[in-house]
């Protein structure tokens, strides 16, 4: 789970973005790299595939506090969307501390967005991880496009134990700050507990 680095005095966190082939989980990484201050982020490291990319920087959010007197640095990362990456999936999931499972709004991949989630599941029972006991967020996201499911069914599909949920445009920003932070603040929350602070 999560490493503490004593001599810098901070805690790294790593935070997982899930979701099926093509759903805008680089595009998420893309956005918060890209207007994250430079001073505060490492590189961003793309793990490049015939046919999708993984990709992972870490970046030390000023504004979400610290615990016990560090500071916490968030490692993001996004898996491979295709079934073909399972054991990559697996690989990125391990010592995982909180999960953005990003689902394509387009009614078209609801059933890719339910298979998806049931991998997500899945891959973390195989860990000896519950994606119900772990700081989980969800984002629907494209939900610029015109052919999108309504929210409420994707709610009632996707969300069913009620988790923070978001809608995003992820290529312009649109709730991805909001779902990244959602996310690092249950992390802290789950840290804290953690430690006996809360």
């Amino acid at each position: 789970m999560t490493f503490i680095n004593y001599a810098a005095r901070e805690i790294n966190c790593k935070i997982v973005y899930y979701g099926p082939g093509l759903c805008g989980k680089t595009t998420n990484l893309q956005y918060i790299y890209d207007r994250t201050n430079p001073a505060a982020k490492g590189k961003l490291i793309s793990l490049a595939t015939e046919t999708d990319r993984t990709l992972f920087f870490d970046f030390l959010p000023l504004d979400l506090g610290t615990v016990r007197g560090f500071k916490t640095r968030f490692h993001l990362y996004t898996v491979p969307g295709q079934v073909f990456y399972d054991a990559s999936r697996k690989l990125i999931l391990k010592g995982v501390d909180g999960v953005i499972f990003v689902a394509d709004s387009q009614l078209e991949r609801m059933e890719a967005n339910v298979e998806s989630v049931e991998n997500l599941r899945l891959n973390l029972q195989e860990q000896g991880y519950d994606l119900d006991k772990l700081p989980y967020v969800i984002q629907y996201n494209k939900r610029d496009l015109p052919n999108v499911a309504p929210l409420h069914e994707m709610r009632a599909l996707l969300n069913p134990t009620n988790v923070p949920d978001f809608e995003a445009v992820a290529p312009i920003g649109t709730g991805v700050f909001d779902t990244l932070k959602a996310t690092a603040k249950l992390v802290l929350i789950e840290l804290r507990r953690g430690q006996g602070e809360g």
